[in-house]
């Protein structure tokens, strides 16, 4: 017998076999799929989530109002880990005029002429 023979009959035996797999895994049952839990960790007494959620129901109008403003800032204190209580941001603090370096009153001569 040929090579050539036996190689047919081994690749008709693979596909009938593959066929055979296909079809049985087909008619297996599938399981139901478990329902989907999700679970949400809400410290007791503390009204922050509470409050956040009241505000993104809001829309734009939460954006003038201080007390989301306030929620908004105790979120990002406690989610960046700042322990101090500081309650102006660095960019609004003003500078005294004692801190400022004067101005020079002469001018400099350009360098390098």
């Amino acid at each position: 017998m040929d090579t050539k023979l036996f190689a047919r009959i081994g690749a008709g035996a693979f596909v009938a076999i593959a066929l055979t797999m296909s079809v049985l895994q087909l008619r297996e049952e599938r399981p139901e799929p478990l329902p989907e839990v999700i679970t949400v960790f809400e410290p007791d007494g503390d009204r922050l989530p509470a409050q956040l959620r009241a505000c993104a129901a809001m829309g734009e109008l939460a954006l003038s109002s201080p007390d989301c403003r306030a929620a908004w800032a105790e979120k990002r204190r406690r989610f960046l880990g700042v322990e101090s209580d500081a309650s102006e941001p660095a960019g609004d603090a003003a500078v005294d005029k004692s801190e400022a370096p004067a101005p020079l009153s002469e001018p400099q001569p350009a360098k390098g002429l």
